[in-house]
């Protein structure tokens, strides 16, 4: 009888803890989600700075990026090579990048992605580009790395 009095009690007690292990969960994704988002903004922040290897950092040794209209860069030298390029271009046009809008995302154990959209404005604010993004990360470390991460302006005309 002893027995079953701690098992109906533990089994009582686990039913009871549920709801703050449920939340618990939820917190943590939120956090991580927020993780994925900041790194995002650091992405955007460096980029708007022509500061490459910052980004460089941001992106899994094995790291895949996609850039419209070429050919996938692969690892991290290709990665450094193609932002050193493509960034000082950037920058030197006095071009300002920015993510807009809702962002969106989601994580699943150790892998993790996000979209949303940005756009891009010229030295007088006026908007010369604009498009979506999406990005696949995984936690190494403690830190979201991304692993794939693609972009692509949207038709003309268009809005978000």
């Amino acid at each position: 009888m002893n027995i079953l009095r701690h098992t109906t009690a533990l089994f009582g007690l686990t039913l009871a803890l549920l709801p703050w292990s449920h939340a618990a969960q939820a917190a943590d994704r939120t956090a991580e989600l927020a993780a994925l988002h900041a790194a995002d903004d650091a992405w955007v922040a460096a980029y708007n700075a022509g500061q490459v290897e910052p980004i460089v950092q941001l992106y899994d040794q094995h790291a895949v990026v996609f850039p419209p209209g070429l050919r996938p860069v692969r690892g991290s030298a290709a990665i450094r090579a193609y932002l050193t390029k493509d960034d000082a271009a950037f920058v030197r046009s006095g071009l300002v990048y920015r993510l807009v809008g809702p962002r969106d995302g989601g994580i699943s154990g150790k892998l993790g992605w996000v979209s949303g959209n940005y756009l891009v404005k010229d030295k007088t604010g006026r908007i010369v580009d604009r498009g979506w993004y999406f990005s696949v990360s995984r936690l190494e470390g403690g830190r979201w790395l991304y692993v794939r991460d693609t972009w692509n302006s949207d038709p003309a005309g268009t809005a978000h």
